[in-house]
């Protein structure tokens, strides 16, 4: 099930509101079970199968969970148990999302035939494993409360608005909200106006200009796609996944106040950043922190003895954020490509060069960004290689074509807008309106009011007739 989609909205949506506030309002432990009980059934709402997986995790990381907490406080090593609860859900995150991939290349490189097992991918399984993997975890590291009710365990991994696209909530962000969080109606009604604006980002910014960007991919594997095009396919990409995702995080996030909880933010307009390590402290924060805390401190970091033991800990950290998002060469190339410009700019002090412009940097970072969704878009290296070819008018293509012309007419619009809101002055339109809410001007807040309704009901329209409406990070 979708968060853009009609069913959500209009069946999913009200009837959890209307249970958990009414029947169940001010009775946190049911409260909690029946969200649990709605996020199973949200889960396995497509796939019915796929919700017996996380449901496995969920009963792992439980008993991991007190087997840590009370080798702790027996004072034993519980470093054995951290061990297996990593083999554990590593093993079935591998199993669905990897097995193929590796047996593929072993196969490839050793000439054998292990056969395929072609298991199906369930949706958000990465997202639901960093959960898993984080509450043991932060048990271990007293950064959050125990919680021997199994249910409250399933609540924190499988809660609908965080559990299929992030962010990617740590334990310790969440573990006291889960039965002591305070619902209040100014909470609601800006989850409810953050839905509304992530709902417009995904469906008339994202969905529309993924269709661009689908075409000129597709011509360009069939040497039809002129320079031009091919820029303006890779541009209209940035921003879809941008979109995509951003408008995603802003609706789970909306929704997840309209319970009483709060997410961290998950996306800094990182499209204005001026180097590459700027630009990954504000894209998908969620997942940075989680490596950051998890993997990257636990290696020592960047205070290290020497500059090779700080390289090793950059590459494991960016081979595992590429590898995260697929089992595909594509995806384990770009994160790599960023693990050698972030490494450059780490050692050479790239961002603290004030003799070099502000707006050379941009330019500089905005190219790679550019260059390097390309990669992560495209099926192969090979198919990668071919679309920057073209890019950089080397394929023997025209400079430009009808299709440029008129994809670039018809969607204007919609790169006018994916401009504008992709830079803070849309963070401080955002704060303005909130310091008029809370001088509670009748005004502003009418017209607020009658924007996002219009808003919403522009994003009914393109939902109602059945747009073009894909979600990228469904995959991973």
């Amino acid at each position: 099930m979708l968060f853009s989609s009609m069913i959500f909205i209009i069946c999913f949506l009200p009837f959890v509101l209307f249970i958990y506030y009414v029947p169940l309002r001010k009775r946190r432990a049911p409260q909690n079970y029946f969200l649990l009980a709605a996020s199973l059934l949200f889960y396995a709402w497509g796939e019915p199968w796929f919700v017996l997986i996380m449901i496995v995790s969920i009963l792992g990381s439980w008993v991991f969970g007190i087997q840590v907490y009370e080798r702790k406080e027996a004072g034993k090593d519980a470093r054995p148990m951290i061990a297996l609860m990593l083999v554990f859900n590593l093993s079935i995150l591998f199993s669905f999302k990897y097995l193929d991939f590796a047996l593929t290349n072993v196969n490839r490189f050793f000439g054998t035939d292990f056969p395929l097992p072609h298991l199906p991918l369930p949706i958000g399984i990465s997202f639901f494993t960093f959960h898993a993997i984080s509450y043991v975890l932060d048990i271990y590291r007293g950064r959050g409360d125990l919680q021997r009710n199994l249910l409250n365990v399933g609540l924190y991994i499988s809660f609908f608005p965080q559990l299929v696209a992030g962010p990617i909530i740590r334990y310790e962000t969440i573990s006291h909200q889960i039965m002591n969080r305070k619902e209040n109606l100014d909470d609601f009604s800006q989850g409810v106006c953050r839905f509304i604006v992530g709902l417009a980002k995904k469906v008339l910014i994202s969905n529309n200009l993924a269709i661009v960007a689908n075409q000129s991919f597709a011509l360009a594997s069939t040497g039809d796609c002129s320079v031009a095009f091919a820029w303006l396919g890779a541009i209209a990409y940035t921003f879809q996944i941008y979109y995509d995702f951003s408008g995603y995080s802003d609706m789970a996030i909306g929704l997840g106040k309209m319970f009483g909880f709060h997410f961290p933010e998950n996306f800094n307009f990182p499209y204005v950043s001026k180097s590459l390590s700027e630009f990954w402290r504000r894209w998908h924060i969620s997942l940075g922190r989680w490596f950051r805390d998890y993997v990257y401190f636990p290696l020592g970091g960047s205070r290290v003895d020497t500059k090779r033991r700080l390289i090793f800990n950059l590459f494991v950290v960016w081979g595992l954020t590429g590898f995260w998002h697929g089992a595909n060469w594509t995806f384990i190339c770009w994160g790599l490509l960023y693990f050698v410009f972030l490494t450059i700019e780490k050692l050479t002090g790239f961002e603290k060069n004030e003799r070099i412009p502000n707006v050379l940097k941009h330019i500089y970072t905005m190219l790679f960004v550019i260059l390097g969704w390309v990669l992560f878009r495209s099926n192969t290296i090979t198919d990668a290689g071919n679309y920057l070819a073209v890019m950089f008018g080397t394929a023997g293509q025209s400079l430009i074509d009808a299709n440029f012309t008129v994809y670039l007419k018809e969607n204007a619009l919609f790169f006018l807008c994916g401009t504008i809101f992709s830079m803070p002055v849309a963070g401080k339109f955002s704060e303005w309106i909130d310091k008029r809410f809370a001088s509670v001007n009748p005004a502003i807040v009418t017209l607020y009011t009658c924007i996002l309704i219009g808003i919403l009901l522009v994003s009914f329209s393109y939902l109602i007739k059945g747009s073009y409406n894909p979600f990228i990070y469904f995959n991973f």
